[in-house]
């Protein structure tokens, strides 16, 4: 019996978390309807919740070859198995959309952007017919997430809130946050929720990078600005390469558990 990852998802009127469903095999995994406009679909799965074996080695089944090296790679036993959650969590994700016709997970290629971004190899996309959804995930030791959404590109990141520094909070910030931020950060006097702010924006940051598919060379941190409206939400403002212009709306949304 294979157990698939748990989904959360998130809309501008709901937050929920799903159930486990469980299925005889990856083939016939539950059918689920694509995002709305205003939805991201966040699936999830905690690594010290897995220690089955066999249901690991199935996971590893619907690897491609090129994946199951990358897996064998990783320098130990803990990376592994984290590699291997990753892309069974992608491609099983994947596959549960309703599209145009039932996808197997092992049956999905990939490819990259000029930027190393992944995405879905889609045989039938071109100008007519964009792909039919955009995804991203993220990690920590702790947790794996997707993001799944439609209309546009997503970039999700997770970190660990008790991540360590190894400088002063804002000697660190000096050298990936502009000036609005830093004056935002430097205002608070608390040590610990002046961290855990920062480890906000770095993360509301992340995703946004991840987001635009141009990587870090492409956009750099001290290149816009992340303004924290409610404690949770963010916009963005700065200076733009011509892909991204001040007038495009750009949500960003920190999610906790």
């Amino acid at each position: 019996m294979l157990r698939p990852l748990r989904p959360m998802v998130y809309s501008m009127t709901k937050f929920q978390c799903l159930d486990y469903v469980i299925c005889n095999s990856f083939s016939t995994l539950p059918r689920i309807q694509l995002p709305s406009p205003k939805e991201i679909h966040l699936w999830y799965i905690k690594p010290s919740e897995v220690k089955d074996e066999s249901l690991l080695n199935q996971y590893k089944e619907i690897l491609s070859p090129a994946e199951k090296d990358k897996v064998s790679q990783m320098s130990s036993e803990e990376l592994r198995k984290n590699a291997l959650l990753a892309r069974a969590l992608v491609r099983t994700t994947i596959a549960r959309y309703q599209i145009n016709s039932q996808v197997c997970p092992k049956s999905l290629n990939f490819v990259t952007n000029a930027h190393g971004k992944p995405e879905v190899d889609w045989q039938y996309k071109d100008i007519l017919r964009p792909a039919p959804l955009h995804f991203n995930m993220s990690h920590t030791s702790s947790l794996i997430a997707c993001a799944v959404a439609v209309d546009s590109p997503i970039g999700l990141d997770v970190e660990e809130k008790n991540r360590v520094l190894r400088h002063n909070i804002m000697s660190f910030a000096k050298r990936f946050f502009t000036k609005h931020e830093l004056q935002v950060l430097s205002a608070i006097s608390d040590p610990q929720v002046q961290h855990q702010e920062l480890i906000k924006l770095w993360t509301l940051k992340e995703a946004y990078v991840k987001a635009s598919g141009r990587g870090f060379s492409g956009a750099p941190f001290r290149s816009f600005t992340i303004q924290i409206k409610d404690g949770r939400n963010g916009s963005l403002m700065g200076n733009f390469n011509s892909e991204v212009s001040q007038k495009d709306f750009i949500r960003c949304n920190s999610l906790e558990p």
